[in-house]
């Protein structure tokens, strides 16, 4: 091919329908439009099959089409030659098709009649550029390569999981001009995704917990692969309902537990990316803005690759945790005592969900964890810890893989400040914290 077909892959995003020519073994042709292409990789392209129609009828009996593309910044039309190979009903290329065209279909009011049935895979055998009067393409918001470079280093440079966690979505917003942007972390026993940074939310979101398999979030971490949006979707969006915490029939069942996901309540494009660890998942990174089609070919290129470094920079931060901690122990100074009215610390052990009063705090294993610090702490008059012997204690109740456990003490961490609470965990070295508390504590179970 003379004409790569990483280079127009601007006419594969769904702003301008694609027409598809096909023919039958008498040859007698049918031309069809399509709602969504997608680029596979530099040799192939997949096309949306949704209805039993002539071009899927002529398909099958003779595998060669002819598709029409036109890049929608500059006018400038292609033909592509192609070679139909097979089709997917599932996986990671049907996921991220789903996805996409559920966006399109949104945005063009055709929701429930776009529906995907599989992902046609074709092979590109020839490109040619269709002779015709073209504009010239406009000046990128930025260099990609460049900003990946910037944020790189950024990540290189951390430390902690907190600060590299926070550095790294303030680096987005500064290099990629992306000012909303999130970090979920997998809890595989649970099959949940659970938030520990946020940067351009208010409020932070941080604890709100995505099922694996929900939406643009859960889907990108299922498949292990990114899931880029670029209309909004009600199919893929999130219900951001405000808690309402009621104490009416004095029940746990009464209580809501849940953390509403942070995100922006007119979200038109959405960009999902997997952490990974080579074949581990550690989580997603994902971002969102209020523009159709922000998010390119290319942006998801770049953030695939600062998903990758990112996924590898946490898990190495977790796996030094582990080692034996050789910082000097911080030393014990003597905090002012508690003053005021006693706060009650309640842990329900169904879930292990606290709450301090009335106010729900966190639950899962952050609860399990906070439960028993409290219990040490109130019972024991320890204000002193280690990750180490969090990871010893038989009442956490920590996975035996993937434990995650500096994940969790970060959302924990940050969910005691964003409440303003009472307590605080405060870092005194590697792998080291200490509780302390501003007012008088009280435990109670149920």
């Amino acid at each position: 091919m003379t004409i790569n077909l990483d280079a127009i892959r601007s006419c594969l995003e769904g702003v301008i329908p694609g027409t598809m020519a096909t023919a039958d073994l008498e040859g007698t042709p049918n031309v069809s439009y399509l709602s969504h292409v997608q680029f596979v990789d530099s040799e192939h392209v997949a096309l949306s099959y949704q209805f039993f129609n002539k071009t899927r009828q002529n398909l099958l009996v003779n595998p060669h089409a002819m598709l029409a593309v036109i890049d929608p910044l500059t006018a400038t039309h292609y033909r592509l030659t192609l070679e139909y190979i097979r089709t997917e009903t599932a996986g990671p290329l049907f996921e991220s098709m789903k996805a996409r065209l559920a966006g399109i279909a949104s945005h063009v009011g055709m929701t429930g009649v776009f529906k995907l049935l599989g992902s046609d895979i074709f092979r590109v055998t020839a490109i040619e550029q269709v002779p015709g009067e073209t504009m010239p393409p406009p000046p990128p918001r930025h260099n990609l390569l460049a900003s990946l470079r910037q944020v790189s280093e950024t990540v290189r440079a951390q430390s902690d999981l907190d600060t590299l966690l926070n550095q790294t979505l303030a680096a987005l917003a500064v290099h990629f001009d992306i000012p909303h942007s999130m970090v979920l972390l997998y809890d595989e026993p649970g099959s949940r995704l659970f938030t520990v940074a946020s940067f351009g939310y208010d409020p932070s979101g941080v604890g709100a917990e995505i099922p694996l398999g929900d939406g643009v979030i859960g889907v990108a971490a299922r498949e292990r692969t990114p899931i880029r949006i670029g209309h909004m979707t009600s199919e893929y969006s999130y219900s951001r309902a405000i808690r309402q915490n009621t104490m009416q029939s004095g029940l746990h069942a009464a209580l809501e537990t849940e953390i509403p996901l942070a995100g922006l309540p007119d979200s038109r494009s959405q960009l999902a990316v997997p952490l990974l660890s080579g074949t581990r998942l550690i989580g997603v990174l994902y971002v969102e803005s209020t523009q159709d089609l922000r998010y390119s070919y290319d942006d998801e290129d770049a953030l695939v690759a600062l998903g990758s470094q990112l996924g590898m920079a946490i898990c190495i931060l977790q796996a030094q945790s582990l080692a034996e901690d050789e910082a000097q122990a911080a030393s014990d100074d003597a905090a002012g005592a508690p003053r005021g009215e006693p706060v009650v610390v309640r842990h329900y052990p169904e879930n292990d969900s606290v709450f301090l009063d009335d106010d729900y705090l966190i639950k899962g294993v952050a609860g399990s964890v906070f439960w028993m610090l409290m219990c040490d702490f109130i019972e024991k008059g320890r204000t002193e810890f280690t990750n180490r012997e969090l990871r010893l204690d038989p009442r956490v109740r920590l996975p035996d893989l993937s434990d995650n456990l500096e994940g969790r003490l970060l959302l924990l961490s940050r969910r005691l400040v964003e409440r303003n609470a009472c307590v605080k965990l405060e870092k005194t070295g590697r792998g080291r914290f200490r509780v302390v508390a501003e007012r008088p504590l009280k435990l109670a179970e149920g």
